[in-house]
């Protein structure tokens, strides 16, 4: 039996972090980052970016690292009902039934797992808040977060059959690109041993905001891990950094924009040339790739070794494992 999508997504509303540095986490997303806290108590912080969504990031105090949920954006709480129905045809088990949500925000939803047992919520109606005004290089909102799959085919399946994803481009099979909007992927997934958060992105209104938001991290000591440059896939800026919990954060802006009746779904080479258009880039470092890896555990990634010879560092330890995933460096998000 053939079932359709179970809604309409209208957005990547806000990512859920979890962090055991929880303190350092929020000030450096408040006080460095450009985020504004609009909430908080003693095991949780929200934080709101530019935009009109009351909230962009939620950090909660955890004793592991990484993804705590992914929340998306639904038209009206009647879709989220339908929803429910839906999700329940396919076999797929709800962790929150559909309701008024009991959170900071407010809103109507319901919860569930995917295959890679992420916590995906589905929420309409939450607090509308006033916009900050985009003039200042601060970041807008979450725009899209790269996930890393043992099972790359299995989970794009997943998030285009039951959310009604498409597929933008991939980069070879190592990286698929989706969408649930115009802009080019509000979702991505990179093919790894294990589960985990390779990064989180963070839009900026323009490029001059962009290179004005790379200015104020460096006035705070802080300069990009990896860029800035341009991607090949999506055609958007990137500079990557990593947080005081060693989980990955990306400024980005220019994000290509998808005409849904003229786009043609490409496959990307994974190539220097096409990872950078800029070339400005070089390569990403072992230190940011082990970051972009995570553990499967969600334990910290041990620092990248220094080799006594040279000064050099050599490849991190993620966890038990000597290598990061292949591709973990998200080449092209």
């Amino acid at each position: 039996m053939n079932h359709p999508p179970v809604c309409r997504l209208r957005a990547l509303r806000s990512v859920e972090l979890l962090t055991p540095d929880y303190a350092e986490a929020v000030d450096f997303y408040e006080e460095v980052w450009g985020l504004q806290v609009v909430e908080a108590e003693h095991s949780a912080s929200w934080l709101r970016g530019t935009g009109d969504e009351h909230h962009a990031l939620r950090l909660t105090r955890s004793e592991t690292i990484g993804l705590g949920r992914l929340v998306f954006a639904v038209g009206t709480p009647a879709e989220i009902d339908e929803a429910a129905r839906r999700l329940r045809a396919r076999g797929i088990a709800l962790v929150t039934e559909p309701g008024p949500l009991d959170q900071v925000g407010g809103g109507y939803g319901l919860r569930f797992h995917d295959l890679d047992g992420r916590l995906v919520e589905l929420s309409a109606d939450t607090w509308a808040v006033t916009a900050r005004g985009r003039d200042v290089s601060l970041p807008v909102g979450v725009t899209h977060a790269v996930l890393n799959t043992p099972d790359i085919d299995a989970s794009v399946a997943f998030y285009r059959d039951v959310l009604g994803m498409r597929v933008s481009d991939w980069s070879e099979h190592q990286m698929a690109f989706l969408r649930c909007g115009s802009d080019h992927h509000c979702v991505a997934f990179n093919q790894a041993p294990w589960v985990s958060l390779n990064h989180v992105a963070y839009e900026m209104t323009s490029l001059d905001h962009f290179m004005r938001g790379l200015g104020r991290l460096r006035h705070h000591g802080i300069t990009p891990e990896w860029g800035p440059g341009r991607h090949g896939p999506g055609n958007n800026t990137f500079s990557y950094f990593t947080d005081p919990t060693g989980l990955v954060c990306e400024y980005t802006t220019e994000v290509a924009q998808i005409v849904e009746d003229t786009w043609i779904c490409k496959v990307w080479r994974r190539t220097p040339e096409l990872s950078d258009l800029w070339g400005t880039a070089g390569p990403p470092s072992p230190r940011i790739r082990a970051h972009m890896a995570g553990t499967p555990d969600g334990s910290p990634v041990t620092a990248p070794p220094v080799d006594a010879r040279t000064g050099a560092r050599t490849e991190a330890r993620t966890g038990a494992h000597t290598d990061p995933p292949s591709g973990a460096e998200g080449a092209a998000a």
